[in-house]
């Protein structure tokens, strides 16, 4: 009875584990929609809206002629000359409450998340962090990337978090 239970534990631990473990793997970066969300395919059926996981990047806006926030393009052309129809390998996390896999995007051996915020054109995600992701590394590359002022640190005390710039929107 005993050896039945943990098999049944360990396969409803396996089952729960597997939506994650699928969306690992190799894929082609088809759009880049701002400085942490991308789109990937592989096989041409399987596509994938990936939030890079770990950051936040400056807001770009959702209306064609409204100016997003100060940064954001930037960012997103960084993102897409870094990953833009190249291969990448997508390490997953979870999904966000968008269903959006939360991802580390690596090609060739570079971490891409950790890169836009050593840029200064995203910042560490002020959330927890989900289980697994070593968030060090990141708060040390914004550390770096501030006293450097790079990207959008060069704005000193003008500098808005995307956070408080999203809730900043939503009260207009």
């Amino acid at each position: 009875m005993k050896k039945c239970l943990t098999q049944t534990a360990f396969l409803i631990s396996l089952l729960l584990l597997l939506p994650t473990l699928s969306l690992a793997g190799d894929f082609i970066v088809t759009r880049v929609y701002d400085g942490d969300t991308i789109l990937v395919t592989r096989d041409r059926t399987d596509t994938r809206k990936v939030r890079l996981v770990g950051i936040d990047a400056p807001e770009t806006s959702r209306k064609k002629y409204e100016l997003g926030q100060t940064y954001s393009q930037q960012s997103k052309k960084y993102l897409t000359s870094l990953v833009l129809n190249r291969t990448v390998t997508v390490t997953s996390y979870d999904l966000d409450v968008y269903n959006q896999l939360l991802g580390v995007v690596i090609w060739e051996g570079i971490n891409i998340n950790l890169e836009m915020v050593r840029s200064g054109l995203a910042e560490v995600y002020r959330g927890s962090p989900p289980k697994g992701l070593d968030i060090e590394p990141y708060w040390k590359a914004e550390k770096e990337a501030k006293a450097a002022m790079r990207g959008m640190w060069s704005l000193g005390d003008k500098y808005i978090s995307p956070k408080q710039w999203r809730r900043m929107k939503r009260e207009r």
